[in-house]
């Protein structure tokens, strides 16, 4: 009975370790060693770059310069983007006991003036990611608005924010140190300046 007890006890500490989220000190060490095993194979990480594979696979090279090439070579990143998503529905399936990141109560009232009544309680508000909001005008104008401007900044600066902050910074490249401080600047302006108006 007593061995019973112990197992069943054993069995709750260990799930509640899963469904935890993972704390620094596990995912922090991670990511480097992924980044190791990526600079030791001589690899960069990000994900942009596997919009331009996709359209290289599929012919685009042949109209526009930028992306003819080799997309063989970087195909191993699709198989990385392919992982991050499935890992990503693993985790939000099976590994969480159904709460949300912890979030500021004064962040959580502010997006709730702003309408936005699922912060804090959802990942993906229904105001902002429900089919609802798909349908409407505005929300169409800004997700088209939103790609236009992450494809240009991302191209314009050379590498997305995966590959600038994790890869470029760890890398020492000067390059990504102003692309990351870049985007820490656009998104402060964007949350405090822009969104309360387009929301």
């Amino acid at each position: 009975m007593a061995a019973t007890k112990f197992t069943l006890y054993l069995a709750k500490i260990t799930m509640d370790l899963i469904l935890a989220p993972w704390p620094w000190y596990i995912g922090g060490p991670t990511i480097a060693v992924v980044l190791f095993l990526l600079l030791f194979s001589e690899k960069r990480f990000g994900m942009s770059t596997n919009l331009k594979t996709m359209c290289s696979m599929a012919g685009a090279g042949k109209k526009i310069p930028f992306f003819a090439g080799d997309w063989k070579a970087n195909r191993w990143g699709l198989l990385v983007a392919l992982g991050a998503a499935a890992g990503g529905f693993i985790a939000a399936t099976y590994m969480t006991n159904g709460s949300v990141g912890l979030i500021h109560p004064d962040v959580v009232n502010e997006l709730s003036q702003m309408g936005i009544s699922g912060a804090g309680h959802q990942f993906m508000p229904p105001e902002l990611f429900g089919v609802e909001a798909l349908t409407e005008p505005k929300t169409l104008i800004l997700l088209a608005l939103g790609g236009f401007l992450i494809g240009f900044g991302t191209r314009y600066a050379g590498g997305c924010t995966s590959g600038h902050a994790i890869s470029g910074l760890s890398d020492l490249q000067w390059p990504s140190l102003v692309a990351v401080i870049g985007f820490f600047v656009g998104g402060l302006l964007m949350n405090h300046l822009i969104l309360p108006y387009i929301l």
